[in-house]
């Protein structure tokens, strides 16, 4: 029905699995609740093991979302967005990476996953996400040590953001030294108790100083000159520094600028509703060694596949024509179930014979499916 045209990369050795990524993503696309491989293999008559076999056998890494994620970009003078989010998993024992994080949406430490992204936005106002790492307490690592590492590999990837910007999490004096260290300009929160200094010799907490709409030059400890922006989100005070590639150029970054980073970064936290809306409305496998890591990139990639087709109507032509079929029957399926559901309950409601699916021209495949 179609060769697949979605490559990441040369396989190694022939694939004969009957699962594949595009069949994979296309089944996120369109199953509704639950992404279990149980159901995948009754949608499209393929065997379980099969599916869990292809999250055992596939192991891929950061730098496959990259390669997709550069197709639909422009790499050059974007700008990077850091921020981190937690996938609640409530009930899970003995899965692996679960632990107890701060979640922003609950304002309290909870039992889940925690999700560090690497989000780009290009000079068009394209953004999709670049590099991820699900935190691992048994690397060692912090989360600013795991925004470090994954900065390096996209510069070392191609990639030549012209700012960075992230929440006070990320807004050490390290990471700020390392983000001007490689030329760039960079937009990072920072708590009201942080000390800058106005004038020589003299510290002072941003929350005490007088900060007009287009800001005020400021030393901060330990990083050099920067320029202090202060907004009101809901119905607190936020602080910002910034400062442009150029070190001569900091009296030029004015209130629109910083409106324009502003809202730059607050696509990042759209993107992590919108992970965090498919992945905690489905049941994911990934209990088992081996398949914790697939299921959370492979959502990453659908919605990379998604932003491809709203802004590259061409790339459509990316999924086979088989994954698209696959996408369509479903949704078709879920719609005439919801139906004959309606009907059934409207027959047994006038004590009417049960009208069985293939009254009800059901797809044969979805017959047997609902069949007793």
């Amino acid at each position: 029905m179609g060769q697949t045209h979605w490559q990441m990369r040369n396989p190694t050795r022939p694939p004969t699995g009957k699962c594949t990524l595009p069949m994979y993503i296309g089944f996120l696309m369109s199953e509704p609740k639950s992404s279990t491989c149980t159901r995948l293999s009754q949608v499209m008559g393929i065997s379980h093991d099969s599916v869990n076999r292809f999250l055992l056998r596939e192991s891929y890494e950061p730098k496959d979302l990259f390669n997709e994620a550069q197709k639909l970009l422009d790499v050059v003078g974007g700008t990077l967005n850091v921020d981190d989010t937690t996938l609640d998993k409530p009930y899970s024992k003995k899965m692996e990476l679960v632990a107890h994080f701060w979640s922003g949406k609950h304002h309290r430490v909870v039992k889940g996953l925690s999700l560090v992204t690497l989000y780009y936005t290009d000079v068009q106002g394209r953004s999709l996400p670049v590099n991820y790492r699900i935190y691992d307490k048994a690397d060692s690592k912090t989360k600013n040590d795991y925004f470090l590492d994954m900065l390096a590999e996209v510069l070392a990837w191609g990639l030549r953001p012209a700012f960075t910007t992230g929440d006070s999490w990320y807004s050490c004096e390290k990471n700020l030294k390392t983000v001007k260290n490689h030329r760039m300009g960079l937009m990072f929160a920072v708590e009201a108790n942080r000390i800058v200094s106005v004038e020589k010799g003299t510290w002072v907490q941003v929350q005490k100083l007088d900060v007009p709409d287009e800001g005020v030059m400021v030393w901060l400890r330990n990083v050099g000159p920067v320029k202090l922006f202060r907004t009101r989100l809901k119905d607190q005070l936020c602080h910002y520094v910034g400062c442009l590639p150029d070190a001569q150029g900091y009296s030029t970054l004015g209130r629109l600028d910083f409106q324009k980073l502003h809202d730059q970064h607050w696509g990042i936290e759209q993107y992590h509703r919108k992970f965090q809306a498919g992945m905690q409305r489905r049941a994911f496998p990934g209990a088992r060694q081996g398949t914790h890591t697939e299921p959370y990139l492979c959502r990453a990639m659908q919605l990379c596949a998604v932003a491809g087709n709203a802004v590259h109507p061409h790339h459509r032509q990316r999924l086979s024509m088989e994954d698209r079929i696959v996408y369509q029957c479903s949704r078709r399926f879920c719609h005439r179930f919801h139906s004959w559901q309606r009907t059934l309950e409207t027959t047994i409601s006038c004590r009417c014979q049960c009208v069985s699916p293939i009254d009800l021209n059901f797809p044969k495949k979805a017959c047997v499916l609902l069949r007793p």
